[in-house]
């Protein structure tokens, strides 16, 4: 039950979930500190002590300055601003929270009884933090930018906003200070675009911000010595997949790079696909950087796929107005079409032992994955549902295959839309989601998994 004592700006006061010691909370010379209990806030329910206000509306900003004012107590300790469906502990959930360790996180549960799951930042220490909701978008802010990643939530119109408190230690109390508490609830008009390049354990599904970009960057690759390369600009970077500063990766005089790029098998050389000239052909560099070499001579051909032995590229390409899969030896030569059905053919990527090529295609009428054997017979349909399923790409150890899901009316795979990234087994044909994101071109267009299988790259979006 609620308490209804006001404070400050907020409503109530009360302990969510079965804590051993009771919270509480006070407001004095516009401050709030508010203290509280609760073995954790995470998994399916939660045990807290929660100052909030209900609110009628769908675009909200709540934000904060938050210290603990005491040294110690546990690393995972939380303090946080949260938006809520309800006061249930199992309740759907978003929130930016400050650690004791100093991580601060979106940390989320998208439906009633689900698991929480994270995105962490890649900042530390950080104490001005906010929790923007936009729509069934939550977005979260570190210092006034983004912190990486958001959620996506099917709230109701009215929801618990507000300041939580946990001492991830169900027999102590912990106190955070919170100053500069503003909620806004009116929508403030936005058009500046951040890139969020993100990291996904595929087992936790938690996702990790490798860093925040206030500019267009898109298509990560996953290189064996943890770096990560996407294009931005029309060109190539390179950046630690711990975080940390980009470096420009040396494409000579290819400066107008598309997103579709990758490593060869053995990490030495780059495929690009160049539009410098005109219509995109293939080409490859050094991974370290240096002069292209041209790989297809007829335009335009996107680049998706290397061969596992290294030899053959796999691409996409339009020839006599009709688009379709094609693959070409990488010394360059003739290249081969695999496909000729009508409409569009896309995104070919081998599977690890070198027998199949995936590829998205419309031919059903919407965009689903198929395979064929390389030598392009053995046509055999992957996904039969009803999203447009873009990008398949099969994991190192050939056990998963992974997609970007849009909305199935969504035509092409055009940017600002909000997709999924979907899982499928191999092994048992199962899906499951693993990410609710607002993206679509950009964010998965590359093969991009970790080289031992158990997480994939990826970019979100957001305009602030």
């Amino acid at each position: 039950m609620s308490e209804q004592n006001t404070v400050g700006i907020f409503d109530g006061s009360t302990d969510i979930g079965a804590s051993t010691a009771s919270g509480d909370s006070s407001f004095v010379d516009g401050r709030y500190r508010v203290t509280g209990s609760g073995t954790n806030m995470w998994f399916t329910s939660d045990e807290f002590h929660f100052l909030w206000k209900r609110v009628s509306s769908t675009d909200l900003t709540l934000s904060a300055e938050i210290m603990f004012p005491e040294a110690g107590g546990d690393a995972h300790r939380k303090a946080a601003v949260i938006v809520r469906e309800s006061l249930s502990p199992d309740s759907a959930y978003a929130d930016i929270a400050v650690h004791g360790d100093g991580l601060v996180s979106l940390q989320y549960r998208s439906r009633t009884g689900e698991v929480t799951r994270e995105v962490q930042s890649a900042s530390t220490g950080a104490h001005q933090v906010a929790i923007i909701r936009r729509g069934n978008t939550i977005i979260p802010l570190i210092d006034g930018k983004p912190a990486g990643g958001s959620a996506r939530i099917e709230f109701g119109d009215t929801v618990y906003v507000g300041l939580a408190v946990c001492s991830h230690d169900p027999a102590a109390a912990e106190t955070a200070e919170f100053s500069n508490v503003e909620l806004v609830t009116e929508r403030t008009p936005g058009s500046q675009l951040f890139s969020t390049l993100e990291t996904i354990d595929i087992a936790s599904t938690d996702r990790r911000t490798v860093r925040v970009f206030d500019r267009w960057i898109e298509a990560p690759n996953w290189t064996g010595d943890d770096h990560l390369v996407f294009n931005g600009e029309g060109r190539l970077f390179r950046i630690p997949v711990a975080g940390g500063e980009e470096a420009p990766i040396d494409t000579g005089t290819a400066l107008a790079c598309n997103n579709d790029h990758g490593l060869s098998p053995d990490g030495k050389w780059i495929a690009i696909s160049d539009e410098s000239d005109g219509p995109s052909v293939i080409r490859i560099l050094p991974v370290g950087g240096g002069a292209p070499r041209q790989v297809t001579t007829s335009s335009p051909s996107y680049w998706h796929g290397w061969s596992p032995d290294g030899a053959t590229l796999a691409f996409c390409a339009r020839r006599d107005d009709t688009w379709g899969i094609f693959t070409i030896p990488v010394d360059g030569g003739d290249e081969t079409r695999l496909t000729t059905a009508p409409g569009l053919d896309d995104g070919p990527d081998y599977s690890p032992d070198g027998k199949q090529i995936y590829f998205n295609s419309d031919r059903s009428g919407r965009m689903q994955i198929y395979r064929i054997e390389t030598d392009g017979s053995g046509l055999e349909r992957v996904t039969d549902d009803d999203t447009a399923d873009w990008f398949p790409h099969v994991s190192p150890d050939g056990r998963w295959l992974v997609f970007v899901a849009y909305d199935g009316a969504v035509a092409g795979h055009p940017r600002d839309k909000d997709v999924t990234l979907q899982l499928l087994d191999l092994t048992d044909g199962s899906v499951r989601t693993i990410a609710d994101l607002f993206g679509g071109q950009g964010t998965i267009n590359v093969p991009s998994w970790s080289p031992d299988s158990t997480r994939l790259a990826f970019v979100s979006y957001s305009y602030l």
